[in-house]
Formats: C-alpha cells, structure tokens, sequence
C-alpha cells in the first residue's frame, strides 16, 4: 500500500470513483445521537487518507442521529413532512463533515437536492462530476429531494448519475452481511459475496429494496464494511477484503 518512500503506490487502487454511504449515527459517536465533533473529525481524516490514493470520492450520509423520517411518521406525522425533516438533517451532517474535511485542507462541496443556495449548491449532475475530476470531495445532501426516498436510495442514484465504480456502504456496528443478526444470533452465518437478487429474495439488511434493484439494474458493487474500525475505508477502496461484497465487480474488474 505504501512504498519505501512513504507514498501510496496508486496502480494499488481498486476504484477509479466511489461513493461512500456513511449512517447519520456514524457521527453520532457512543453518545447515539446529535454531531460528535471528534467522532466526524476522525472519519474525515479516513477520507483524506482515501483520497490521497487518487480516487475520486462522493459521500451520501444519512440524517439518522438528528431525525427519522418514518420514526416521525408511525407517530402521526404526515409522511412527506417528516420526510422533508430527515432530507435537512442530511444537510446539518454533510455541512459538519465539509467543514471537517476543509479543516484538513480537503477541497469539499455540497450538493443538495432542495435548493438552499446560502448554504450549498443545488445538486447539478454535470458539475458534481467536474468537481471529482478537479480532485474535490462531494457531499450529496438532502436525500433525492423526494419524500418516501432513503438516503440509501439515494447512493444508488447518485452513484448511477456519476458513474461510480462501487458503493462503499460503512455500517456502524455492523462488519458485513449475515444470514442473521449476530447480535442475537451467535451462529449467524456472514456472506463474503452476494449476488443482488439473493439479498432481495432473502431480505438482507443490506440497503431498502428500491436501492438494491437501483444498484443491481446499473452493475455497481456494493461493498458493506464496518466503520467502527479505523483504516476501514481505505481497506474497502483498495479492494482489500473486506466485510461483505454485493454483485461482484463492475465491468468485471
């Protein structure tokens, strides 16, 4: 991975262009709710550590820790409010991460789905991809911009409209897929590859099944990992194996 001068030999590099899906509890910490600071600062310098292999990198994070969507909902909330609460909690988390990834000096924009010009730029495909190609880090934020859409979903679209190579998918407390929660479970049975139609067929907590078929319908791999372990993210982009592949490889690489 490194070579005797301390510099990343790059022909290790798996990925030409990935998205990272990151949890919204990812950032919560041990505390399991709000914006841990250091927790973000941590993941920030993984992504900065990612990036310096040359890839090029779009992050979809969730808006789990601040609000849920269908939380709001079974209690009587109309669906689509509540939606739209979740989709602006996705952009508190994407503004924390930016501005943890400029402190380090990573270029990073945001991009939301609902225009909210003060604050980020609406999402524009074609200028998402121009700022990968001039090496900076872009934020997705605020879902699809669609009530009944998850942030998972929107990983899938986005790593379709962007061409993405792979979806690296970092779970918290969660090292892969298995046949079973191995919380409860203790012979719980981990995949090391799936196929997309078996996750569908068998229900896998992988993503919701609209962002599967999305992944499944366009050949882009999902790599599920864990994000609690610190190097993780850089393991999943240089292909290393880890946690649990979804659909092999795309173009067959």
């Amino acid at each position: 991975m490194i070579d005797e001068r301390g510099l990343f030999r790059f022909e290790c590099r798996k990925y030409k262009r990935v998205v990272i899906k990151l949890s919204g509890e990812a950032l919560a910490g041990a505390q399991g709710y709000g914006i841990d600071p250091a927790v973000v600062e941590s993941i920030a310098r993984e992504i900065k550590e990612t990036k310096a292999t040359g890839l090029e990198i779009a992050i979809v994070v969730g808006g789990g820790n601040i609000w849920r969507g269908l939380a709001g909902s079974a209690k009587g909330m109309d669906r689509a409010s509540a939606d739209y609460m979740g989709m602006l909690a996705t952009v508190m988390n994407s503004l924390a991460l930016q501005d943890a990834l400029e402190n380090l000096g990573v270029d990073t924009r945001v991009q939301t789905a609902i225009e909210m010009r003060q604050v980020a730029e609406p999402y524009i495909r074609r200028r998402a991809i121009r700022h990968l190609e001039k090496g900076r880090v872009v934020i997705f934020a605020a879902g699809t911009g669609n009530p009944y859409f998850s942030t998972d979903t929107t990983a899938a679209l986005r790593a379709a409209e962007i061409e993405a190579d792979a979806i690296l998918m970092a779970k918290k407390n969660a090292d892969g897929v298995y046949d079973s929660d191995p919380r409860y479970n203790p012979d719980a049975k981990k995949f090391k590859e799936l196929e997309y139609i078996e996750v569908l067929k068998r229900g896998l907590g992988v993503m919701d099944s609209t962002a599967t078929t999305l992944c499944m319908d366009n050949k882009i791999p999902i790599i599920v990992f864990s994000i609690d372990e610190p190097g993780n993210i850089l393991k999943a982009a240089l292909g290393q194996e880890i946690g649990t592949i979804v659909g092999g490889t795309k173009n067959g690489h």
